[in-house]
């Protein structure tokens, strides 16, 4: 068999295949950006995503007489949803607010997060079974394993519930940032001169 003769039947799939299987990944990030108000490279990543579906759309088009092409382009839907979200879990962008309700004092709970760099609100309160730990904090979303790592450690009990956060103000993340990007210690100082 020739090269032109093997191209429509096996370059165009794959082709169709990876074209697809990139502007899906690529939407699925698009959208995790723009949901967390990343707005300068979401335009972009969206550019790259149409760039990719028009590819896979020609060539569907192209060579509407062989069913392949549409089973390799779902295929390629499915495989970009998969490959989507597993970048966006790598990518971890954004930050993370968990709300942990421990049963115990937690002391050592507040103590092992502040110690792994993490700042830590604590707050008495009474649960249905009596009193308890609320605990709060705002992390980056790559931190999160390692946080519930912690949590699992000190306080297997403890119910945790986490939800994205969208914009955050004039408070402390690991590594002595502030959210808004200056030191703590800056941050204070800055806040003093005004």
């Amino acid at each position: 068999m020739t090269e032109s003769a093997l191209w429509p039947l096996l370059g165009v799939p794959l082709l169709i295949f990876a074209a697809r299987t990139t502007d899906v990944a690529l939407g699925t990030v698009r959208i995790i950006l723009v949901a967390r108000g990343h707005r300068s490279i979401a335009p972009l990543v969206g550019f790259a995503e149409i760039l990719a579906w028009l590819v896979a759309l020609s060539q569907v088009m192209q060579h509407l007489d062989r069913p392949l092409n549409y089973l390799v382009f779902a295929g390629g839907f499915a495989t970009g949803t998969y490959v989507g979200m597993a970048l966006e879990s790598k990518l971890a962008l954004g930050l993370v607010a968990l709300r942990v309700i421990a049963t115990s004092d937690a002391s050592e709970l507040v103590e092992a997060l502040r110690e792994a760099d993490m700042g830590v609100t604590s707050v008495a309160a009474r649960g249905i079974q009596g009193r308890v730990r609320l605990l709060f904090t705002v992390i980056r979303r790559k931190d999160l394993p390692r946080a519930m790592d912690l949590i699992r450690e000190v306080e297997p009990r403890a119910f945790v519930s986490v939800s994205d956060v969208r914009s955050a103000s004039e408070g402390y993340l690991p590594g002595g940032y502030g959210v808004g990007g200056l030191s703590a210690l800056k941050f204070w100082e800055w806040r003093k001169s005004k």
